[in-house]
C-alpha cells in the first residue's frame, strides 16, 4: 500500500502526497469509531483507484501535534516578528517560544524590518539577537520581506514541514507570498489602534516549497498556556532549564526557593532581566488559570 502525507483537509476530504502526486481520500470509518481525527501534516497509508477516490487506511504515530492551527508533524516553527512597525516584542517571542518548545518543535527567530530602523534601534535589535543566540536559538534579521530579501532565509526550508508564525500585522502571508508568489494570499494592513494584521485563511495547508513543506497558516491562534503546567515551564525557558538540574530542591519553581541554579544566574546577569521577568509572569498566569472541565 502506498504512504503519503496529508497536505490539506477540506468538507471531509484529505489531500494525500505521494511521489509528488496529490489524491483526494476519504478517512475510514474505523476513525470515527476511534475517535481520531486525520490532521493535516500526518503520515498515512492510503488506498486509491484513482486520483479523486483514495481512502486513508492508517494513521502512523505522530511525533507531535498543534491544536490551534491543526497540523501534526512539524519540524520546525519560524517565528516571524518585525523590529518596528508593529514594535519588536519580547514578552511575545517569549509566549510563543514557550508554546513552541512545549510542543517539542524546533524555534527559528527572524527579525524583519530592520532596514527600517534608525542606528540607534539597531543596536538594541541587534543586542536582543545576540541574547537569543546565546541561549541556543538561531535568529535571522532580515530587511523587508520581498522576494528578493528572501534568498536569506530559503535554506531552512529544505527537507522540513514549517509552520509560519509570530507577531499580527508582521508579514507572515506576505512571506508566503515571496516564498511562492503564485498563491497570492490575501494581506491586510495593519489595523493601527490594535497594531495588529488581519488574517484571512481559514483552513491549514502545506505547501511545496523547494524540498520542504510550508504550512500556509495564520499560526497560533491561541497565545494562552492551557495545558502547560507551572513545574513544565522552566523546561520550555532553554537557560533555566540547563541550569536547573544545578538547583538544591528538585521540582525548583527558580520563584523563592534557596540555593536556585536560575536565581543565582540572573542576579549574576547571565540571564537578561527581562526573560527572568517573563518567567515569573507566566508562572502567575499559569496559577491564576481557570481550571477547565
Amino acid at each position: 500500500m502506498p504512504e503519503g502525507r496529508i497536505i490539506k483537509s477540506l468538507s471531509g476530504f484529505y489531500y494525500v502526497l505521494h511521489d509528488g502526486q496529490v489524491t483526494q481520500c476519504r478517512g475510514r470509518g474505523v476513525f470515527r469509531k476511534q475517535k481520531i481525527t486525520p490532521l493535516v501534516g500526518d503520515e498515512v497509508v492510503f488506498q486509491a483507484d484513482n486520483e479523486l477516490e483514495g481512502y486513508i487506511l492508517e494513521i502512523k504515530e505522530r511525533k507531535n501535534e498543534l491544536v490551534r492551527p491543526p497540523i501534526s508533524n512539524v519540524d520546525q516553527t519560524l517565528l516571524v516578528f518585525s523590529a518596528i512597525e508593529p514594535d519588536f516584542s519580547t514578552i511575545l517571542l517569549d509566549r510563543f517560544l514557550v508554546l513552541v518548545e512545549s510542543n517539542d518543535i524546533k524555534p527559528i527567530i527572524c527579525i524583519s524590518k530592520t532596514d527600517l530602523l534608525s542606528d540607534e534601534k539597531k543596536q538594541v535589535i541587534e543586542q536582543y539577537a545576540e541574547d537569543y543566540r546565546k541561549i541556543g536559538y538561531e535568529v535571522i534579521l532580515t530587511s523587508t520581506v520581498t522576494e528578493s530579501g528572501i534568498e536569506q532565509i530559503e535554506p531552512i526550508f529544505e527537507n522540513r514541514v514549517t509552520v509560519i508564525a509570530g507577531q499580527s500585522g508582521v508579514g507572515k502571508s506576505s512571506l508566503l507570498n515571496a516564498l511562492k508568489p503564485e498563491l497570492a494570499l490575501k494581506t491586510d494592513d495593519i489595523s493601527t489602534s490594535l497594531g495588529r494584521g488581519k488574517h484571512t485563511t481559514r483552513h491549514v495547508e502545506l505547501i511545496s516549497f523547494g524540498e520542504g513543506l510550508v504550512a500556509d497558516t495564520p499560526g497560533f491562534s491561541s497565545l494562552e498556556f492551557l495545558t502547560l503546567e507551572v513545574e513544565e515551564l522552566s523546561h520550555c525557558f532553554l537557560e533555566m532549564s540547563r541550569l536547573s538540574e544545578q538547583c538544591k530542591f528538585r521540582g525548583c519553581l527558580h520563584v523563592k526557593e534557596p540555593k536556585c541554579a536560575v536565581k543565582d544566574a540572573f542576579e549574576q546577569k547571565q540571564i537578561p532581566e527581562y526573560r527572568y521577568e517573563h518567567y515569573l509572569q507566566f508562572i502567575e498566569e499559569i496559577k491564576q488559570r481557570k481550571p477547565r472541565y
